[in-house]
This record gives C-alpha cells, sequence and structure tokens, in this order.
C-alpha cells in the first residue's frame, strides 16, 4: 500500500506540472504590414469623404444663411464648445497639440469658405510667434496681412465686413493703448483669446486677443473684456487690480493715469475691480465693455 501511494504521489509531483507546461497556447491571429495598410487607407480614405461632406452641408448652410441669418459668420461660443468637447475626448498617441491645430484648420477654412476673410496681425511683439499662432488657428488657406502695431490691426478690422486681428494680449511698448479704439458702439470687438486650449508646451503659445465684429448672439460671455481710464494709477492700485483679473496698462498722460485693458474672469465682477482700484488710491474716469471670450481649458497633466 505504501508504494502504491508514494507512486501516486511521485506522479502528481512531477508528471502534472510537466503536462501543463507542455501545453501550447492558442495560436494569436498578428495581422500582416500590407493588411495594417490597408486599414489605415481605409481610413484615410473615411476622413477625406467626411470632409467633403462637411463642405456640402457648408454649401447648404451657406444657402439657408441667405434667408434665414445676415451678419458674421464667426460663431466664438459655438468653437469654444467645439475645442472642449475635443480636448475631454481626445486620448491615445496622437499628440493633443496635433489633433487641436487640425480641427482649429478645419474651423477656420470653413468659415472662409462661408465668408472670405483675411488675418491681420500685429508683429510688434516677433515675427515668428506670431505667424506661428496664426498658422495654427487659421491655417495657410486665410490670407495673412502683417502690420507693425495694433493701432494698425485695429483700423484694418474697422474698415472690413469681417476681417480678424491679432493683437498680443500683454503690454508692449509700442503697441499703446489700442483697446480704446473698441470703445465706440460701432466698432470691433475682442471675440476670443488664443490660445484657447492652455498648456505650457503649447506650439502656439503666444497669447492674443482675436478682434473682429461677430454678432452678438453668437459671443461668448464666460470673461468680460473692459476698457477703463484710471487717474491716479501706481504700483498699489496696479497690485490690487492684478490680483482680482488680468490687467494690460499703459500710461495715460491725458488723465494723469493710465487707461487699463481688464479681463474679468467668470464669476468676478467689474465693481469688485473697480473698489480695489479706488481703495489703493486710483480714480475710476470711465469703463466700457470691449469684448469678451471663452475661459481658456487647462489641460489636466496627463493629457499634456
Amino acid at each position: 500500500m505504501f508504494n502504491v501511494f508514494f507512486d501516486f504521489a511521485h506522479r502528481l509531483t512531477y508528471q502534472w506540472p510537466r503536462d501543463i507546461v507542455m501545453t501550447k497556447p492558442p495560436a494569436i491571429d498578428v495581422p500582416s504590414l500590407a493588411e495594417l495598410r490597408k486599414d489605415i487607407d481605409r481610413i484615410d480614405e473615411s476622413m477625406h469623404n467626411l470632409l467633403m461632406e462637411r463642405g456640402e452641408i457648408i454649401n447648404r448652410l451657406i444657402a439657408t444663411k441667405k434667408t434665414q441669418e445676415s451678419g458674421s459668420a464667426f460663431r466664438p461660443a459655438r468653437e469654444a464648445d467645439m475645442m472642449r468637447r475635443l480636448v475631454q475626448r481626445h486620448h491615445g498617441i496622437l499628440p493633443l497639440d496635433t489633433a487641436e491645430g487640425i480641427w482649429r484648420v478645419i474651423i477656420a477654412t470653413f468659415t472662409h469658405v462661408q465668408a472670405p476673410f483675411a488675418v491681420h496681425a500685429d508683429l510688434s511683439a516677433g515675427d515668428a510667434l506670431m505667424r506661428d499662432s496664426a498658422r495654427f488657428h487659421f491655417g495657410f488657406t486665410v490670407p495673412f496681412v502683417p502690420h507693425m502695431g495694433a493701432a494698425g490691426v485695429v483700423a484694418a478690422v474697422s474698415d472690413s465686413k469681417g476681417d480678424l486681428g491679432l493683437v498680443p494680449a500683454f503690454a508692449t511698448g509700442a503697441a499703446g493703448a489700442w483697446w480704446t479704439a473698441l470703445e465706440f458702439e460701432s466698432a470691433p470687438k475682442i471675440i476670443a483669446r488664443l490660445p484657447f486650449v492652455d498648456r505650457a508646451d503649447h506650439p502656439a503659445a503666444l497669447p492674443v486677443f482675436v478682434v473682429s465684429r461677430a454678432a452678438p448672439d453668437s459671443m461668448v460671455r464666460e470673461v468680460e473684456v473692459w476698457s477703463i481710464r484710471v487717474s491716479g494709477w501706481g504700483a498699489a492700485a496696479a497690485r490690487a487690480a492684478a490680483a482680482l483679473a488680468e490687467v494690460i496698462a499703459m500710461p495715460d498722460r491725458a488723465f494723469d493715469g493710465a487707461a487699463l485693458l481688464i479681463s474679468v474672469p467668470a464669476g468676478g465682477k467689474l465693481d469688485e475691480i473697480t473698489s480695489a482700484l479706488v481703495k489703493a488710491g486710483a480714480s475710476v474716469r470711465s469703463s466700457t465693455l470691449v469684448g469678451s471670450h471663452a475661459t481658456r481649458y487647462t489641460v489636466p497633466a496627463k493629457k499634456s
């Protein structure tokens, strides 16, 4: 009996694991390079067909607009919503920069097809940086018109029916208080701030305001942009304003103070900012709304 038990234990210990190791795993069907390239060609053709289908819809949209709608083809609120959805759904090995750039060019190109326009750009902050921003966001189909100074950009946009102007969203010595030209009711307004997708390594990171004419019902009003003229401007007033909003300040000798361009963030109030200025020793002489734009989308670290 002992010998029988020993023989059984010996077989269980040595023979059974050996049988398991010798079992072959199921074969995996690995596609060939030719099959994978065929799939890529199929996807490329599908994307091209979808773009052409989008063009056909734009044709119908143009015909519909002639009977139902007038005004600019720009829809800042819709574009901001499209870009938010793009970033939120994006995943995989395709860089977000590439996806964002493709969509921006698609939007700009089809807008140009609906209503031709040009992009006027102030190069005073750097030719290469501004051109990178313009080409990334609007592509090469839209004409690019360079200017040396923000005033020239605003004047060109004011004289046009639907052109865009790109102006650095920070103070530059040669720019002056260009935004005061937007205070008039008939003047164009700030309709966007680029780049919309905010991250440290953005390939077109130059912060710019987009100036144009847009239908009132198409504007996104998350961030209001105000032109404010103050007297008694100084370091204390600058700190007070900067704590509540983004501020661009240019000396204004006419009022012995400064002309400010203040971006009031979503949830903020202009009254809070003007009160802070007064407490810091400044006097607010005038305030005029000169535009609005979407809140920038900050990309989480895992998406950047």
